[in-house]
């Protein structure tokens, strides 16, 4: 037996599965009724033979077989051997095949009680559930796997913190995709409570990533930019694309903070400098900081796909817009006492109801002094606040003139 394993062994480093397949039937063949080692191994190779070859139907009926095996081998040597053919079959795209598979797996687990296997067949399941969008069935999973986490008084159990926040990872992204704001920061804040943990960069990555987001729609611009920040470093670490993306948030968070800190400064990031990626993101900024509204404009359409795809950086592109115009609107009406609005609006090439509304928006902020002549279509200001305290302390006096005049006049005519 041990020859004709070996030897089917060699077919499949030689690419030929149909020998390979062939030679391990007959491995269980000569092993008669008795399950033993050798029709284990055969077993498992035969999966993976089949699960290369397509052929999902006969893969899962060998699978069902060699779990009727896991007793003949050490406990340690079938947790090896299963972890091993879960990650296998787990970068199939075949979402059916994957449900059977988990499940299958799952029922077979429940009774030889192997509770890490368990806990990480169950979060691959989950992660199904949540690419499907089906989170009704994610969150029965989360909770069943939150059970598993958690001490008899019903507290997080910090022995298992590093199983604490890949689930939280998970759920985070769940609350995410729900735009779930309340349940996203509680369970945020329940991950960063989680100390005693080795979790992998990847699952940190994912965690403060859903934290910058958050705290970017809260605006808290300093809280996004560290979690941003912690993100990218994790998914650099763990060598995960996502870094890229990261690194463009945090670009967009320094400029809707108005912050003009150099982020290239830190040695993490300038190996990423010359990114395409970062650079039309590095140049949007650069414009933005400069109040080069031309610039920024002409940046953004020509970099439709790398910026105004994503969808959380077009979220925000309007407050930016908004933030510039703004910005350049206060500039252009700062040498002049009286401008005429038409003139503003071709200056930020935008509509002269928008140049209204900005004015509107900066007379209440009380960014500036002055009013806005409709008729004329022009905008008053007052060269300072002094002015106009100026006019109505002179108004108040000619007010108070008047009545005593009044009174004088009055006082005569009674007598």
């Amino acid at each position: 037996m041990e020859n004709e394993y070996y030897t089917a062994k060699g077919h499949v480093q030689d690419g030929k599965l149909q020998l390979a397949l062939d030679g391990f039937q007959k491995v269980l063949s000569m092993q008669g009724e008795t399950k033993g080692e050798w029709g284990f191994k055969a077993l498992k190779q035969m999966v993976k033979a089949l699960f290369r070859q397509g052929r999902h139907s006969e893969m899962m009926e060998r699978y069902k077989e060699l779990l009727n095996y896991l007793h003949v081998v050490t406990k340690n040597q079938s947790e090896k051997v299963m972890t091993k053919i879960v990650d296998f079959v787990s970068v199939s795209t075949d979402m059916d095949l994957l449900e059977k598979f988990y499940d299958t797996t799952l029922a077979s687990l429940k009774e030889s009680q192997n509770e890490r296997l368990w806990f990480k067949t169950n979060m691959k399941l989950a992660k199904l559930w949540f690419d499907k969008h089906e989170f009704h069935r994610l969150q029965r999973i989360l909770k069943e796997l939150h059970r598993s986490c958690t001490t008899d008084s019903g507290q997080d159990d910090q022995k298992k913190g590093t199983q604490l926040l890949e689930l939280y990872s998970l759920e985070i992204q769940m609350h995410t995709e729900k735009k779930d704001t309340k349940k996203l920061r509680a369970t945020y804040e329940q991950a960063m409570r989680v100390k005693s943990a080795i979790p992998h960069p990847l699952i940190m990555g994912v965690i403060h990533e859903c934290g910058g987001k958050m705290h970017m729609q809260e605006r808290d611009w300093a809280a996004a930019s560290k979690c941003l920040f912690d993100a990218f470093k994790n998914y650099d670490e763990a060598g995960n694309h996502k870094r890229i993306l990261c690194l463009k948030y945090l670009i967009l968070g320094k400029m809707l903070s108005l912050e003009e800190a150099n982020i290239f400064e830190a040695p993490e990031v300038k190996p990423y400098k010359q990114d395409p990626e970062i650079t039309a993101m590095n140049d949007l900024m650069v414009a933005y900081q400069h109040d080069d509204i031309k610039a920024f404009e002409q940046i953004l359409s020509r970099n439709q796909q790398r910026i105004m795809e994503d969808p959380f950086i077009r979220n925000y592109v309007e407050d930016l817009l908004k933030n510039i115009r703004t910005q350049v609107l206060v500039k252009t009406i700062k040498p002049y006492t009286r401008i005429k609005i038409p003139s503003i609006a071709a200056e930020l090439n935008i509509p002269e109801k928008d140049v209204e509304a900005l004015l509107v928006a900066l007379i209440l902020d009380k960014r500036i002094v002055a009013r806005i002549d409709q008729v004329n279509q022009m905008v008053i200001q007052e060269k300072s606040q002094e002015g106009v305290v100026g006019r109505y302390e002179a108004l108040d006096r000619w007010r108070e003139k008047l009545a005593a005049l009044h009174a004088s006049v009055a006082q005569r005519l009674a007598t």
